[in-house]
């Protein structure tokens, strides 16, 4: 066979000994093919290197295998890693990935992204949007009829979606601090139009509270180093005492963990720190930094999955998958000595 010639259907079905209708089931993954069949043409395809006609299987399968993200936020930390891990899903499930980053939780932000795929034949979608702004029955409608699952939505949302249980996390951070011997805690919690923000912070205060401790201050940051480190100098400036920190994230742990240095602090002699996230970085700061561990990769697949079931089958009832995340015990937290900042 000319090497030169792009090998077509017909080329396969010859190789297989069927019928070129056979190999177009096959492509299609009809049920009505046997399993010995299947395998046949299966070879034949592996062998002969055949690539299907994309635009001509979505003209019969009516789907493009093309699958839409829709993200916000994409330059932080969490959600950069969550497009990582969605696309590699993606790819391992033989779908192309279309990113879309928007600038603005807002209704008119998310419509204006959303109605950029009429002109696209999309299978599904999937939505980072991790803040407040719109809610489930408005994007039912924005997407009219088309799949979507969301990622980082409200824990006990009612929308088709996949979440990290920050409650849990935070509370692991916590009770970590508490276990250690730490009474005076302080936090430095997300920017609070974040749910994640929200129910760390949240979580930050009922663990406390439940083990009879009251809440040490808490300073809003933004979840970048600078931010962090800012966040640490008003703690220390406005005279808060505490022996234990709570941060939201690793980026901000980091900058907060210079500002103690800055004030003449040992960590985690004088000050245990604790972060969430935990970057690539976290085990190389000085200390190694104890810290909540997200499974980014997890949440990727799991989300793809579960738009694949919903693509396959509309009809699927929606909910919300949950995963938990871990704590990592790094030399940052250590127990609380009588001393005290």
């Amino acid at each position: 066979m000319n090497t030169n010639k792009r090998v077509t259907l017909h080329d396969v079905a010859r190789r297989a000994k069927v019928s070129y209708q056979t190999v177009s089931r096959v492509i299609n993954d009809s049920p009505h093919v046997s399993k010995t069949t299947r395998q046949r043409v299966a070879q034949a395809i592996k062998d002969l290197n055949y690539q299907p006609n994309q635009a001509a299987r979505s003209l019969v399968t009516r789907r493009s295998h093309l699958l839409e993200v829709v993200t916000f936020g994409s330059h932080h930390y969490g959600p950069s890693q969550t497009v990582i891990h969605v696309e590699q899903a993606a790819r391992r499930l033989g779908y192309n990935l279309i990113v879309t980053h928007i600038v603005g939780m807002t209704l008119q932000a998310i419509r204006g992204a959303i109605d950029t795929l009429s002109g696209r034949l999309v299978d599904g979608m999937i939505l980072i949007m991790p803040v407040r702004g719109v809610e489930y029955e408005e994007l039912v409608s924005l997407c009219n009829g088309i799949p979507f699952v969301m990622i980082d939505s409200q824990l006990s949302s009612i929308t088709p979606s996949v979440v990290i249980h920050q409650t849990y996390g935070s509370q692991l951070a916590t009770q970590h601090l508490i276990d250690l011997g730490h009474r005076d805690i302080c936090e430095i919690s997300g920017p609070l139009e974040w749910f994640a923000a929200v129910e760390r912070h949240t979580s930050w205060q009922a663990t406390l509270e439940a083990a009879g401790i009251t809440p040490g201050k808490s300073v809003e940051g933004d979840w970048t180093a600078r931010g962090g480190y800012d966040a640490a100098h008003r703690l220390l400036n406005e005279g808060a005492v505490f022996s234990g920190l709570v941060v939201g994230n690793d980026q901000m742990a980091l900058g907060a963990m210079r500002a103690l240095r800055e004030h003449g602090l040992r960590i985690p002699d004088d000050v245990s720190v604790v972060g969430f996230d935990d970057i690539p970085e976290a085990e190389c700061f000085e200390p190694p930094l104890t810290t909540v561990q997200q499974d980014f990769d997890a949440i990727g697949t799991q989300s793809v999955e579960y738009l694949v079931n919903l693509i396959r089958d509309p009809a699927e009832t929606a909910y919300q998958r949950v995963l938990y995340p871990s704590l990592v015990v790094r030399q940052s937290t250590a127990p609380s000595a009588k001393r005290q900042v």
